[in-house]
């Protein structure tokens, strides 16, 4: 019997995804054994033209981790849709943006200003920057455009499924392949884990105070954490209550706050805004002061809130505007498009 021909696929994040994969460990030999890996271009010798020889829909699933920031990014995700019977969404930068997603915080002219003119390590200063292209002896050279904005996949893609986590845990890794393989996947457009909040499966569930009410709030550097107790309990911004479980809450368990890369359940429309609704309901003080003073303690909020999450949201990107309210020097948030 032929067994099916998937692919991965490695795009704007940090590799760690790829690495998921590999902690399989002796399981990878099983997912090695029932599926034919047909392009994998970090771990083996493969070639774009491998992908493109191949005939529409032959790939049985395309797994494609990170968020779409460059010409080459986009054209590849759409060679992968193309090729794929299935597109997974394969990790929180593809589903959400992730972490690079906030450089949406930023112009394409700003960062490129601050990379090869402005930072600390650029010694030189004269600001060159890479060409798109450039002659050579040799033929024309060519490097991906670098796009003014960060986009999940399905913002570039249509995407079948969604497996969460930076990186996605082993075992939904392994629940997803299974499934592939023996034809039980869900509905098209749903989230591989448990749609339920991490609180469910949060070791500390029990000791958070059933009427919890914050008075300050710390930060993990500030204070000794005590293993047993819920954080939000001791202050301690975690998003669990706001944040999907399935990933078996390591972070609570190594005395950590979840930072909430799993990403939301379905019934949350902007993940940033249900995790900022959930950590200020908790806030104690009734006076505008203290409110303020407690508020204040919440360091860089879009940072914190929309971590993994801005280009997703209904505010997706910080936009230049001037005076008069057009596009230009101020500062202003775009909607999704």
């Amino acid at each position: 019997m032929t067994k099916p021909k998937v692919a991965f696929y490695w795009c704007a994040s940090c590799g760690g995804c790829e690495e998921a994969v590999v902690d399989l460990a002796e399981d990878v030999l099983a997912v090695v054994d029932a599926v034919d890996i047909a392009f994998w271009p970090v771990a083996l010798d493969f070639k774009v033209s491998d992908v493109e020889a191949l005939a529409d829909g032959e790939l049985a699933a395309s797994f494609v981790n990170g968020a779409i920031r460059t010409s080459e990014q986009r054209e590849m995700a759409e060679l992968l849709r193309r090729k794929s019977a299935v597109v997974v969404a394969f990790g929180a930068c593809a589903w959400l943006g992730g972490i690079p997603g906030l450089a949406n915080l930023s112009s394409r002219e700003s960062i490129l200003e601050f990379v090869y003119r402005g930072s600390p390590s650029t010694s030189d200063g004269d600001g060159v920057r890479p060409q798109e292209e450039t002659d050579v002896p040799e033929g024309r050279l060519r490097l991906p455009h670098f796009d003014e904005t960060v986009r999940t996949l399905d913002q570039v893609v249509d995407v079948d499924y969604y497996l969460p986590g930076c990186p996605p845990p082993v075992d939904l890794i392994r629940s997803a392949v299974t499934a592939l393989v023996e034809g039980r996947l869900p509905e098209k457009g749903s989230v591989l884990a448990p749609d339920v909040a991490l609180c469910a499966e949060c070791p500390r569930a029990q000791t958070k105070p059933t009427d919890l009410k914050v008075t300050q709030f710390r930060r993990p550097h500030e204070v000794i954490a005590d293993p047993e107790t819920c954080l939000l309990a001791q202050g301690l911004v975690c998003l669990g209550p706001a944040t999907r479980s399935g990933c078996g809450a390591p972070c609570t368990a190594a005395n950590m706050p979840c930072t909430g890369c799993m990403g939301p359940t379905s019934r949350v429309i902007d993940y940033g805004a249900k995790a900022l609704s959930a950590i200020a309901s908790l806030v104690a003080p009734s006076d505008e002061e203290a409110v303020g003073e407690a508020v204040d303690r919440l360091v860089d909020p879009v940072g914190t809130f929309y971590r993994y999450s801005l280009p997703a949201s209904l505010l997706h990107r910080r936009v230049e505007r001037d005076a008069a309210g057009s596009r230009g020097g101020g500062q202003g948030w775009a909607r999704r498009s």
